[in-house]
């Protein structure tokens, strides 16, 4: 992975002023790190029960 991220491409700035990482982002990590991300492509496959429900729900 590359080291130096790109605003607007590796990730942005949501309205509270976090940091949010794209799709783009994850799919070159190439894993669901657990944490229940927004852009999450991988399903939130490693993301403990009930949270991941819950996101499975509200990305329908």
């Amino acid at each position: 992975m590359k080291a130096q991220l790109i605003e607007g491409i590796d990730f942005y700035y949501n309205e509270e002023g976090y940091i949010v990482l794209t799709e783009k982002y994850h799919l070159e990590k190439g894993f669901c790190c657990g944490n229940g991300c927004k852009h999450c492509p991988y399903n939130y496959e490693n993301v403990p029960e009930p949270k991941r429900s819950a996101l499975m729900m509200n990305k329908k």
